[in-house]
């Protein structure tokens, strides 16, 4: 399988060592990835060969700027050159998200689905603004986007509700998808940490950013739950019919009058059917222990599916980190190799 990368951040390098790891299974799937492109935002390499993967990743372990990377490749190699040259089958897409206008990742994606390449992205903002369309440029040229990626990394989110939940009718998604907050609390219920010094603790873990407004304050959930909405329900919903609230005004003695009545905190993304639409919100719940997101615990996220025929479906797990994310791009790609369609070639 003929690889552009575009986006080579704590994910890109992760998948590429994955690439590097798992070489003896992937060949027992007849995979044999020849990654030929790795472009960032200050340009990028190319080699119609196949860049040494090995080599590429040893030096970038020392190097960050991957345009003085040269063992025969091409530099100074841009999107549009990949466009024109048109020798790849597949584009992994890991630019930065950006939920206002979904670019540059947009643009890659929509270009990349009309030139015939299948997509695998980890960018959560052009799904959020433009699944529908992206699903519709997809099928009209017979390939395939794969969006694992974009709805709680390891966690199988989009083909649990896809596969397992196919033939039914979703009537409700409720989730705990996002790790950092659910640590933050966590460690409140642990150790009887105030909220502030929760936080600061998984900063210094590395769990939560510098700036951890996107976690804490939901928009991160709020953002994985409309692409879960919009795929799974088949709906065009936005950001502005979430009501969204975060955790960021928790305070120890809530958490302990929780506990008191045998339940914790979780900050759930939840849309529920009702009878006229939908009710979309993301907020702090007190879960019991009859709720299957109870025992989501510490970095862990789950996301529970309730239909007409099929009953209810709980999916817990699926450990946070470039590492796992990388692993989701590479389950995609595994899938799409095998002939798994995520999206039907007749819409």
């Amino acid at each position: 399988m003929r690889i552009a990368i575009i986006g080579y951040g704590g994910v890109g390098r992760a998948f590429l060592q994955l690439l590097l790891d798992k070489k003896d299974e992937l060949s027992k799937e007849d995979i044999n990835p020849n990654v030929k492109y790795v472009i960032t935002s200050k340009g990028g390499i190319y080699n119609p060969d196949g860049i040494d993967i090995e080599e590429f990743v040893n030096y970038t372990k020392l190097n960050k700027d991957i345009m003085n990377f040269s063992t025969g490749e091409v530099q100074h190699i841009t999107f549009n050159d990949l466009l024109e040259n048109k020798d790849i089958d597949m584009v992994i897409e890991m630019t930065p998200t950006n939920k206002n206008t979904g670019e540059p990742g947009m643009t890659h994606i929509v270009e990349s689905l009309k030139n015939g390449f299948h997509v695998v992205t980890a960018n959560k903002g052009p799904i959020l603004l433009a699944y529908k369309r992206l699903k519709e440029i997809a099928s009209k040229n017979n390939v395939q986007l794969g969006i694992g990626c974009t709805t709680g990394g390891a966690l199988p989110t989009i083909n649990g509700g896809l596969m397992d939940m196919a033939g039914s009718t979703i009537q409700s998604i409720e989730g705990v998808l996002n790790g950092t907050t659910n640590f933050i609390l966590n460690e409140m219920e642990k150790n009887m940490l105030e909220y502030d010094e929760a936080l600061k603790k998984a900063q210094e873990l590395g769990i939560a950013e510098t700036d951890s407004t996107l976690d804490v304050e939901g928009w991160d959930t709020a953002i994985k739950l409309l692409i879960l909405t919009n795929v799974l329900m088949n709906q065009e919903k936005e950001l502005k019919d979430i009501k969204v609230e975060g955790i960021s005004k928790i305070k120890i003695s809530d958490i302990q009058e929780a506990a008191k009545e045998g339940k914790k905190y979780k900050l759930v993304g939840k849309t529920v059917k009702v009878e006229d639409g939908l009710d979309m919100t993301v907020r702090l719940e007190k879960l019991d222990t009859k709720n299957p997101l109870y025992g989501v615990d510490d970095k862990n996220k789950g996301i529970r599916y309730v239909s007409d025929t099929l009953g209810d479906l709980t999916i817990i797990g699926g450990a946070s980190g470039v590492t796992p994310a990388a692993s989701s791009i590479l389950r995609d790609l595994i899938n799409i190799k095998r002939g798994y369609k995520f999206i039907s070639n007749n819409i």
